[in-house]
């Protein structure tokens, strides 16, 4: 069996990303995203208007922030 190098998530998606961006080149990725902000505002049609109402785009909470939100409570 051959020994592989061994290739983390983000690496592996970097090396498809642009192995992708060769193939298709950069307007295909113009054209997914989008079609993927016409979902999104088809399906979420004030999303824009609230984030723009709140100072922009919400950010995720790191596990810090959850405090007693992220941990697991005990005795089911």
């Amino acid at each position: 069996m051959l020994e592989r190098g061994h290739m983390t998530v983000g690496e592996a998606g970097k090396k498809g990303g642009l192995a992708c961006l060769r193939n298709r080149g950069s307007t295909f990725f113009a054209e997914i995203g989008r079609k993927g902000q016409d979902v999104l505002r088809a399906k979420y049609p004030d999303m824009a208007k609230d984030w723009g109402r709140q100072g922009g785009r919400p950010r995720k909470l790191n596990l810090n922030e959850m405090g007693q939100e992220g941990k697991p409570k005990k005795g089911g």
